[in-house]
């Protein structure tokens, strides 16, 4: 367990979904302890959706831009792995690499979905053991944690007893997606033990509103919002392009805004101007 302290929290954590280094940066400033690099609001920032079209490779040069600039704890959502096995193994090498401090993979059969939506589908239990097997080999301290899909696709009792598969399995921390209510995520907590659970309280989907603090009170230790940001971002983003089309300009937009001083705090603009005086003394 000594692996926990320089990884993630310990103790409860809310965590915020980002999707680039300003956010992962704005969240560090706002005093969260770890954020959660969404494959949700990832892939909606790249304009396709979260049905399995990103890539490896999109998927890292992102994470690695994040750990450029902030040593925050990163999860990231690694989708199925990008592949068998196999691949499993090679995509946590790559996103350990890249600076994950924790890497996701569900049991969802490809083209994977949104866990929110009708009509996944998820891999036999066997299978996804061997990918949690081949992610425990591969690293060399992220912690791996495993998604179980299979509650809207089966039944609650599968996704318990293939949580508990998961844990022999070896994976470090139990993640039930779309339950469907308080009372399954209280069912799940008391049914899978010895490892910390992450709970998704996403919005529009499968699962009700239930608070931090609620879930904390059921046993979970994590609990991600990993589109929240984006969408009320999106959305004041949409508001601002009409203000602009209708009015011409952004005099009614000012209060909305984050000023020029709170934004180049965000980016730590002093740091670079004040290095850049000293890099001229050398010369």
């Amino acid at each position: 367990m000594w692996r926990w302290k320089k990884l993630l929290p310990k103790e409860f954590t809310i965590v915020p979904g980002v999707f680039n280094p300003f956010t992962a940066l704005l969240a560090e400033k706002v005093g969260f302890n770890a954020v959660y690099l969404s494959g949700g609001a990832l892939t909606s920032s790249l304009g396709i959706p979260d049905i399995g079209l990103i890539t490896l490779d999109e998927l890292a040069y992102m994470l690695r831009k994040i750990r450029d600039v902030t040593n925050i704890p990163i999860i990231v959502d690694a989708d199925t792995g990008f592949g068998e096995a196999i691949n499993v193994y090679r995509t946590v090498k790559i996103l350990e690499r890249a600076g994950a401090n924790a890497i996701q993979i569900e049991d969802q059969r490809m083209p994977k979905k949104c866990g929110h939506l009708d009509g996944k589908e998820v891999v036999q239990k066997s299978d996804m053991i061997s990918k949690i097997k081949a992610a425990l080999k591969a690293r060399k301290e992220a912690l791996i944690i495993a998604r179980v899909d299979s509650r809207d696709v089966i039944s609650l009792d599968d996704a318990i007893e293939r949580a508990k598969s998961y844990v022999e399995a070896g994976a470090d921390i139990i993640f039930p997606e779309a339950l469907h209510s308080k009372e399954e995520f209280e069912k799940f907590a008391k049914e899978v033990k010895k490892v910390p659970l992450l709970a998704n309280m996403t919005e529009f989907g499968k699962t009700p509103f239930i608070t931090a603090e609620e879930f904390k009170e059921m046993g979970y230790t994590y609990v991600i919002f990993p589109v929240t940001i984006f969408r009320v971002a999106a959305k004041a983003m949409k508001d601002a392009l009409e203000v602009l089309k209708k009015e011409g300009t952004q005099k009614s937009l000012i209060d909305k805004m984050m000023t020029r001083k709170e934004q180049y705090e965000i980016i730590n603009y002093t740091y670079y101007e004040m290095l850049d005086k000293e890099l001229e003394k050398l010369l």
